[in-house]
């Protein structure tokens, strides 16, 4: 994300985690903050504490790894916040995905000869977007991720009876569900700050 402006320019620090990442958090404190950067600030920040759980209960939980640590007692614990840590990892790196879509739209773009699409294209693309969002969405209610994420199960429920393509089916549509909501409300929020701006020149 651009400091001077809050619009992406990149996802440097994607690929990397945060703490290697030290020109990303050197410019926090630079720039203007708009909705949009906030939003962005908000998701990528919350992304930290979901992988420090998932490492810090994978080492509670392994039972060879790192049996030579003097780990003992907490499983319980551990298996909770392994649970949670993973589902909002899930939701989290799928909303970070959604605010650099157009970013990636653009690479695919290129790839396939850097063609613009078309309305129609487009169109047919924001239809097919909404549709999966939709099935995303009734899938997460269905395979009840709301009872993973605030913790009100204690353990996640498989039927090993399902067809396996429908399991990633299912999952593959609640990311994108995730994708859909992140990239228009990002839309959105910039939208509104640069009808803002203008409005106020």
């Amino acid at each position: 994300m651009s400091p001077t402006n809050g619009r992406a320019r990149g996802c440097s620090h994607c690929s990397s985690p945060h703490i290697l990442n030290a020109g990303w958090w050197r410019s926090l404190g630079k720039g203007r903050y708009t909705p949009a950067r906030v939003f962005q600030l908000v998701i990528d920040l919350l992304v930290l504490p979901a992988m420090l759980g998932l490492m810090v209960s994978g080492v509670m939980l392994s039972n060879h790894v790192f049996a030579f640590l003097p780990i003992s007692g907490g499983m319980s614990f551990a298996r909770l916040l392994h649970m949670a840590s993973a589902y909002w990892g899930f939701v989290l790196m799928s909303l970070h995905l959604g605010l650099h879509w157009n970013m990636i739209l653009g690479m695919a773009r290129r790839a396939a000869g850097g063609k613009p699409a078309g309305k129609t294209r487009r169109i047919a693309g924001n239809v097919l977007g909404a549709a999966v969002a939709v099935y995303g969405l009734v899938a997460f209610v269905r395979r009840g991720l709301p009872t993973y994420l605030f913790v009100q199960t204690h353990f996640v429920f498989f039927d090993y009876s399902e067809p396996i393509p429908l399991f990633y089916l299912d999952y593959l549509a609640m990311m994108g569900t995730c994708i859909f909501l992140a990239h228009w409300l990002g839309s959105l929020l910039r939208r509104a700050t640069s009808k803002k701006s203008n409005e106020s020149r």
